[in-house]
């Protein structure tokens, strides 16, 4: 039996996940071109992240004939001849990363003047319009300047902007002002001092990582930014609710349950509307900040991989990036755990006011049954108020009844006189028909008893 029968069926690809983005394999003097793409969500809709980024591959490749990589692929290096290409396809976006090898001995200033996106064809980076996120240049200098010199050029090309500049990965220097310049890339600059076998390529790759995490955890502060004045607004309408509810409290102990239960009706309908626009902005948003957290994260991540050494008189990255990404990663924290407190405020009053409509129906209800008590007790009332006249109509007319029967009696010659038979029979008859309804009563409460 061959042994690769008795494999998992994924074993094969989770074991060359870990060697399906290897880093580029750079010799210094080298000129390299880094693209985000950001896919456009508006424009194409029923196209997913991963067709649309390989729309855009497919077409570059076609335009220098080479073949294309499957549809699956998230992977794909090529030498194309004039220039070599890395894509690596992730779940919001795709990197392209061209690298050329330059001249030595060109200045920094001429090196940025032959990067390999001039290679590109003009019609392909139109297809880029609006999806761009990032673009920059990476010079990989090995020329043996003087230190002095060399910082003059670099700062000769970043033209006095704010540098972040340090040591890193213990053979080379890394020098970056983070700005888009007015050719729309940003630039950077790696040294070779002594660099080993394949760091220079781990080294750019950190970098362009690092822009590319960077501007990717920032699009959560526009976002943040938005919001912010939607929460301002029903935070307001919250605390007019919360107002209103307070003030409710008066009329509860007026006892004016009709208006009562319109009013926390209102109020319910209000709060609830407050909940749904709340809801909205967390499914809007939730996504957005959880990514610029992770993205921010692996900015970190990448930085530590650098493994800085100070230059003096100049910020390293790590305190680049904490001054100027943290308060904007904090802003976007903020709003996101406000967004997450607000609703559950709003849920906590949404529950009081159920709660309170609930009192107040209760409330009604027992009004209601204490109506109904005291209209059974007026029915008893008038029950036994009819029971003293029936007593009186029933004995009534048993009592004629007997006055005939006498007077028929007295012509028989049985008795003497009929006026005195009746007289003695009418208490008799009296008391027999209260006795008997008395017990009828009683014989049907007891059924009643029974019954429940």
């Amino acid at each position: 039996m061959h042994f690769f029968e008795l494999n998992h069926h994924a074993r094969i690809s989770l074991a060359a996940e870990i060697h399906s983005r290897p880093f580029l394999n750079l010799n210094a003097p080298e000129l390299l071109t880094h693209l985000a793409v950001y896919p456009d969500f508006q424009s194409n809709q029923d196209l997913s992240i991963q067709v649309q980024q390989h729309d855009l591959l497919f077409a570059l490749c076609r335009h220098f004939g080479v073949s294309p990589p499957a549809v699956e692929a998230k992977y794909f290096y090529f030498d194309f001849g004039p220039f070599r290409l890395k894509w690596e396809c992730h779940t919001e976006f795709a990197t392209y990363t061209f690298a050329q090898h330059a001249d030595a001995g060109l200045s920094l200033e001429q090196a940025f003047s032959q990067m390999p996106i001039a290679r590109i064809p003009e019609a392909w980076l139109h297809r880029l319009q609006g999806k761009l996120l990032v673009a920059a240049h990476l010079v990989l200098d090995n020329r043996r300047l003087p230190v002095n010199e060399f910082v003059h050029e670099v700062q000769h090309l970043f033209k006095g902007h704010t540098l972040a500049g340090s040591r890193v990965m213990q053979g080379g220097e890394f020098w970056s002002d983070f700005v888009v310049h007015a050719d729309g890339f940003s630039r950077f600059v790696i040294r070779d001092v002594d660099m080993r076998a394949q760091q220079a390529g781990r080294l750019a790759q950190r970098i362009f990582e690092i822009e590319t995490y960077r501007m990717m955890a920032l699009l959560g502060l526009p976002i943040a930014q938005a919001t912010t004045p939607q929460l301002n607004a029903i935070e307001s309408e919250l605390v007019d609710l919360a107002t209103a509810m307070v003030a409710s409290d008066h009329a509860l102990n007026e006892l004016n349950l009709d208006k009562d239960t319109d009013s926390e009706r209102h109020l319910l309908e209000k709060i609830t509307h407050l909940a749904a626009r709340i809801e909205k902005l967390s499914l809007e948003n939730n996504y957005r900040f959880s990514a610029s957290k992770a993205y921010f994260g692996l900015v970190h991540a990448r930085i530590e991989e650098l493994r800085e050494q100070r230059v003096e008189g100049l910020p390293m990255v790590a305190e680049f990036m904490d001054r100027r990404l943290t308060p904007a990663m904090n802003t976007c924290d903020a709003v996101a755990n406000r967004q997450e407190a607000l609703a559950r405020r709003i849920a906590n009053s949404n529950d009081l006011l159920r709660t309170r409509v609930g009192i107040v129906q209760e409330m009604q209800n027992r009004k209601i049954l204490q109506s109904l008590n005291a209209r059974a007790a007026q029915q008893l009332h008038l029950q036994q108020a009819v029971e003293g006249l029936s007593v009186a109509a029933i004995s009534y007319y048993v009592i004629g009844l007997f006055g005939y029967v006498a007077k028929a009696a007295k012509e028989f010659g049985w008795i003497a006189h009929t006026e005195s038979a009746v007289g003695v029979a009418v208490p008799l008859v009296l008391a027999s028909v209260w006795l008997g309804l008395r017990h009828m009563h009683r014989r049907l409460h007891a059924k009643r008893i029974e019954k429940d």
